[in-house]
């Protein structure tokens, strides 16, 4: 992470976005300000995000944030945004859970105004664990916490996820189930199956991503359990935090209806990589925080629940993390700021622990 740029997240000009989004406000808003137009720092390389403020009288939110599309044009990470659904997703855990979702107002689904389709949402206060660097480095508030502090936000974040497959009626969010046929497991592996097809289209594929495909079927659960709302992309990067209490839970293009562990896999993987990363760059990271046994503990006794097959799950996590590297990868290849070496596996970061895990040394 220290030897490569930081890979572009936008081909949009801000202030070009500010004076579009005015226009579009004033049609709902008429005589409204759209001040302080900004992308914050954390914006990542898939949907895009645009803070703003709004000067009415009548305005329902004050302090806004806005979720936009990704620029077809710029080699997305995904093949799709579906911001109507990630609007619905954020709407039904607002309405059936006690999660600090952000309040969602108005959706756009036409593409002219901004050049994508996007929704508004109310803004957050806090600060949230970085990514780059990791938080899992020295020099961030989080890594500078007590260990009782980080314990506190640990118990808190893993409460999240537990809440939110507790509390959503799992029948409201069969609408995410992806087409074809078989188990919501099935139907989430195969999905992702098509989505390593898209990335590789064309292009070298991955003989290690192949390997985890089939280590999977290997390890396939006997008993896959029930299909709950899952978040998706369930890690503490996308939640805000006011000390160490989460107060905005972010970032809900991935939500899926599959089983409490793809979640469960997701979060423990996610810590992992940036531990692991961490590491090799020859510092101690947070060997006691996120571990594995500690998070399937904490939401077993929240849910009743106890975790099964996390080395299947861990390793999904893990494999839709690399298909994920392999594309943002290619994306930095497209735009000149890596060259692709003769391995495509040495394009996915966390190809060492991808490996360990299919040949079932790494846990």
């Amino acid at each position: 992470m220290a030897t490569a740029p930081r890979p572009r997240t936008s081909t949009r000009e801000p202030e070009e976005l500010g004076r579009r989004l005015a226009g579009w406000l004033d049609a709902r808003l008429p005589g409204a300000r759209v001040t302080g137009v900004r992308v914050p720092g954390s914006n990542g390389m898939s949907s895009e995000t645009l803070l703003f403020d709004i000067e009415h009288p009548d305005t329902p939110l004050r302090a806004c944030a806005l979720r936009l599309a990704a620029d077809p044009a710029a080699y997305t990470v995904f093949p799709t945004y579906d911001m109507a659904r990630q609007h619905r997703v954020m709407s039904l855990v607002a309405r059936r859970t006690d999660l600090p979702v952000p309040r969602v107002q108005w959706l756009e689904e036409d593409p002219e105004p901004l050049g994508a389709p996007f929704f508004v949402m109310a803004r957050a206060e806090g600060r949230v664990p970085p990514d780059v660097m990791p938080y899992t480095y020295e020099g961030n508030w989080l890594h500078a916490a007590t260990d009782a502090e980080r314990a506190g936000l640990q118990e808190a974040s893993v409460a999240l996820v537990a809440r939110l497959h507790d509390q959503v009626p799992a029948g409201e969010a069969e609408f995410l189930l992806p087409p074809g046929e078989g188990t919501p497991l099935r139907r989430h592996v195969d999905a992702q199956r098509a989505y390593y097809a898209w990335v590789v289209e064309g292009l070298a594929p991955s003989p290690l991503i192949e390997r985890a495909f089939a280590r999977l079927e290997e390890l396939w659960p006997a008993d896959e359990g029930a299909a709950v709302l899952n978040w998706g992309d369930a890690r503490i990067g996308n939640v805000v935090y006011d000390g160490f209490t989460p107060v905005a839970v972010l970032d809900w293009e991935m939500a899926a209806y599959a089983p409490r562990e793809v979640d469960l896999g997701w979060t423990v993987y996610l810590h992992r990589f940036f531990q692991d990363l961490t590491v090799g760059f020859g510092q101690a990271g947070l060997p006691d925080f996120l571990r594995r046994a500690d998070i399937e503990r904490q939401y077993a006794a929240l849910t009743g629940h106890t975790p099964r097959d996390m080395e299947f799950h861990t390793l999904y996590a893990a494999l839709r993390h690399g298909i994920v590297m392999l594309r943002i990868a290619y994306r930095q290849a497209h735009f000149g700021e890596v060259e692709v070496p003769a391995d495509p596996d040495g394009l996915i970061l966390h190809h060492a622990s991808l490996e360990a895990m299919v040949q079932g040394a790494y846990w």
